[in-house]
């Protein structure tokens, strides 16, 4: 998410960009030119177990940590509660999505990029607020499909939570210019 910051400063040009490191190590074997290479990534949660319940637990068990980065970037940069907008990729816009709209104070605006809404039967009875959401999504996205971000869409419009959903076609599971450009336009709306 850090290179978001380079291509959204004009959109907000006077906002503070942080990106958490996720908190736990993911080592993944790929097969290289010689040997096996090693890749090292994060993650929010175990990718291993990728079940509904898997998924659910691991967000329900992330979430504090992220809500603690958050209060503590806020005091940091002696900003209000809603002086905030989340944005995610993958993991990370199922953990933005979970944590912000069970925020107290609703943040300015939650982006999620190929990502899911976890815990949706639960949302109706823990949500806190409606912050405005964009979900971006590649419909030829396999590790999350697009029908998530649409279970997504559906639920919170079905809340009164206020979102857009932009899918499209041919883009698998990344942030082309195009996401980048929307997510830019969000940000000046929501932080107009």
């Amino acid at each position: 998410m850090s290179p978001l910051a380079t291509a959204w400063g004009d959109a907000a040009p006077d906002a503070a960009f942080v990106a958490p490191d996720a908190p736990f190590r993911y080592w993944t074997r790929r097969a290289g030119w010689l040997n096996v290479l090693r890749l090292r990534k994060r993650e929010w949660f175990s990718l291993i177990d990728r079940s509904l319940a898997a998924e659910e637990t691991g967000v329900r068990t992330a979430a504090a940590r992220l809500d603690r980065f958050i209060d503590a970037e806020l005091a940091r940069h002696d900003l209000p509660p809603d002086a905030v907008v989340l944005a995610g990729f993958s993991q990370g816009a199922m953990m933005v999505l979970y944590t912000g709209l069970r925020r107290a104070v609703a943040p300015r605006g939650i982006l999620g990029f190929s990502g899911a809404m976890p815990a949706l039967p639960r949302l109706a009875s823990e949500l806190r607020n409606r912050a405005p959401v964009l979900l971006v999504h590649g419909e030829a996205d396999i590790p999350v499909p697009v029908s998530r971000s649409r279970e997504a869409e559906r639920a919170l419009r079905g809340l009164g939570v206020p979102v857009e959903l932009m899918t499209q076609p041919g883009v698998g599971h990344l942030i082309d210019p195009a996401a980048m450009q929307a997510g830019a336009a969000f940000l000046r709306r929501v932080l107009a």
